[in-house]
């Protein structure tokens, strides 16, 4: 390989990622620029992928973290062989089109995930390789190296300024992911200004402390040095890698190593005269020449031997192992084995009954060993959210010598324990478990108390807008929690989760309703979901009495109706005040007030309903209605109307015994019934 052909394929993807954003009049030509070369040298020496089929299974996995330089790896996609025209570069950032803005997986092919919002993709990439270790360590078998591949990432200043970056990789330092390498591209230039105005850190330092292997690149166009750095990150497979890559911002612009260059088009002067710095025609404008075009599309011929060799070596390992590729494939392809919830308990009618959470604990330890792709943890919160998976093992590195492993059960430890410990770091919990989703062969939960679903609300939005099929569990779901107080007790959470399109929130009202809940979070394939727990006990209702909880499918039901004749009152709650809109309603009915309950554990599957059954649940005629939820009320004037009223909570909590909060604001039986009558009156 010549230096000059090199050279030609660097600046090939520099000027087709200027042309796109000058074309637009929109984007980031900066990274780019300064970027091209290591991203050449990972696409066309390291990066294992086949172009024409960007789902195979064994490929190595790409993260552009810093999905601002989105154009780069548009023009990476292209010239590599994707289904990814030069029109539809030309097409960058308009409506309609192959090349958003920032990069959307499942919109473009070769996308492993959604990124933009920084520190995001970097976490991803922690959950790939994770995802990439727990699957080699249970399938692998001597001789049958069926999963074997790296996660790589390109990062820039700002992902290592987020927090959500820093939490993710001090635990995949921990965790020793020896396949995760970190391209770091380091221009010391962020948005606004140099990084001396607010990041002097030395990050070699930082990553080391998280048990990262570091290695330096003092000339970003070095690629020789590049490639150098990509084979010592390969030999260290104890440690992830961050390759610190000193780059320049706009390289060879007139705007170079200004913040200038980062998020605005240079111009069509200033492309001229970039283009002439560095040696490329300045007409036509998505300049492709074809040796650099033949020389890229050798990706493809790559790609369909490294796929060849890998059907044989699974032709191989499902004649050696059919019960292990049997399950393998399953996971692979998103499917639920046969027989997955046969083990769910039916809990009998109870009038003291079960937390929520503790019937969640129950079910997925019911479903864990008939579903091996449920993986996942907790924000150092096991024991309150009931989230361990008994027997299953704790995903963590084995013992070093000298570790305190004191509280530990170092035994279980292993690659293949499917207990994820994220420490207390919910925010790259959720990123974690998106780049499990993403990365394939896993249905990934992730569990805390209902008010830290803050701390992580980018990594939710990013799966709701992805499609991933992920499995928040949030216990501690309302001001009940008592003593713990106003900072613990989740008021507005529940309408946050709800404003966010494509997510499935289920607040379930007794246990046999949140094992319903559970197998719908499972059979949903294309939409994370949501689970809200109580953490007290809440009376599990007689089946026999009251509808079926199969009800929460359609997202809200007649958990029980008028003894005859049309409702004149409509009483709706969720969760936990489910048992106290029952106890209302019997105090209703006594008074010769004909009630109809509703239980509307989940807004979204109502929604999805057809009109007339929605119709058939709340009829418009009935416009005497009372919601009952601990939240805020904002949203439930949907299903309550212009005559109805919604018993919520309009302030932050206090610190109390449950009994007494509920008491003092006002969820009782007198003070609902109170509030039905009014509505009544009006």
């Amino acid at each position: 390989m010549s230096a000059e052909l090199d050279q030609l394929c660097i600046n090939t993807l520099r000027f087709l990622s200027v042309d796109m954003v000058q074309k637009a009049d929109s984007g980031h030509p900066g990274l780019p620029l300064g970027a091209a070369p290591m991203a050449y040298v990972l696409w066309t020496r390291w990066l294992r992928h086949h172009p024409l089929n960007p789902g195979w299974v064994d490929r190595d996995r790409f993260v552009l973290s810093a999905g601002h330089g989105s154009a780069l790896l548009y023009s990476l996609l292209h010239m590599t062989g994707y289904d990814l025209s030069l029109d539809d570069l030309k097409q960058f950032r308009q409506w309609g089109s192959k090349t958003p803005g920032h990069p959307e997986r499942g919109h473009t092919p070769g996308v492993e995930t959604t990124t933009g919002p920084l520190g995001q993709g970097m976490a991803n990439a922690v959950g790939m390789a994770i995802g990439e270790a727990q699957l080699a360590a249970r399938y692998n078998r001597p001789g049958h190296a069926l999963i074997h591949h790296h996660t790589y990432a390109i990062v820039s200043d700002g992902d290592l300024m987020e927090g959500v970056a820093s939490e993710a990789a001090s635990l995949a330092g921990h965790l020793q992911l020896g396949k995760l390498v970190c391209l770091y591209d380091d221009n010391l230039v962020t948005l606004s200004a140099g990084t001396d105005m607010a990041f002097s850190e030395d990050r070699a330092r930082r990553f080391q402390a998280y048990g990262w292997q570091t290695l330096h690149v003092a000339d970003g166009n070095d690629i020789e040095a590049i490639d150098a750095a990509l084979r010592a990150a390969h030999e260290d497979v104890a440690r992830p890698s961050l390759v610190l890559v000193r780059t320049h911002l706009g390289y060879g612009s007139p705007e170079q190593d200004s913040f200038k260059a980062h998020g605005s088009p240079l111009g069509v002067e200033d492309v001229r005269r970039t283009k002439q710095a560095l040696g490329w025609p300045t007409e036509p404008d998505f300049l492709v020449p074809e040796r650099a075009r033949a020389h890229f599309r050798e990706a493809l011929v790559r790609g369909g031997d490294l796929e060849t060799a890998y059907e044989q070596r699974l032709q191989a390992y499902a004649e050696a192992f059919p019960a292990e590729y049997g399950e393998l494939r399953q996971r692979l392809d998103g499917q639920l084995p046969p027989q997955w919830n046969a083990d769910i308990p039916v809990f009998p009618a109870d009038e003291k009954g079960m937390a929520s959470r503790e019937a969640s604990g129950k079910v997925i330890n019911a479903i864990a060993p008939r579903l091996p792709a449920l993986t996942g943890g907790s924000a150092d919160l096991d024991p309150s959210t009931k989230t361990a998976l008994k027997d299953q093992g704790d995903f963590n590195p084995p013992a070093t010598p000298g570790e305190d492993l004191q509280g530990s059960d170092a035994a279980g430890w292993s690659a293949q324990g499917r207990n994820l410990h994220f420490g207390v770091r919910e925010h790259a919990m959720g990123a974690i478990v998106n780049g499990l989703a993403a990365h394939g062969g896993f249905i990934p939960f992730g569990a805390t108390f209902l008010i830290f679903s803050d701390y992580m609300r980018p990594p939710i939005r990013l799966a709701a807008l992805m499609g991933l099929h992920v499995v928040h569990v949030f216990t501690h779901d309302s001001i009940a929690l008592g003593e713990d107080g106003p900072t613990h007790q989740p008021v507005e959470q529940l309408a946050n989760l709800r404003a966010l399109p494509h997510l499935i929130t289920l607040r379930p009202g007794d246990a046999n309703e949140t094992a319903v809940a559970w197998q719908v979070a499972l059979e949903t394939r294309d939409a994370p979901v949501a689970l809200i727990l109580s953490r007290q006990s809440l009376p599990t209702l007689d089946r026999q009495h009251y509808a079926s909880a199969e009800g929460l499918r359609q997202g809200a039901y007649i958990l029980s109706d008028a003894a005859a004749g049309a409702p004149e009152l409509i009483l709706i709650a969720s969760g936990s005040e489910v048992s106290l809109m029952l106890a209302a309603a019997q105090r209703l009915q006594a008074q010769g007030i004909a009630v109809r309950c509703v239980s509307m554990p989940s807004w979204e599957l109502f929604e999805a309903l057809p009109q007339a059954e929605r119709e058939r649940v709340l009829p418009p005629a009935v416009t005497a209605r009372l919601a009952i939820e601990l939240g805020v009320s904002q949203g439930w004037e949907r299903y309550v109307g212009a005559h109805g009223d919604m018993l919520g909570i309009e302030h932050f909590g206090a610190s109390a015994p449950a009994a007494v909060l509920l008491r003092e604001y006002g969820f009782t039986v007198e003070h609902v019934c109170s509030r039905a009558l009014a509505v009544l009156d009006r």
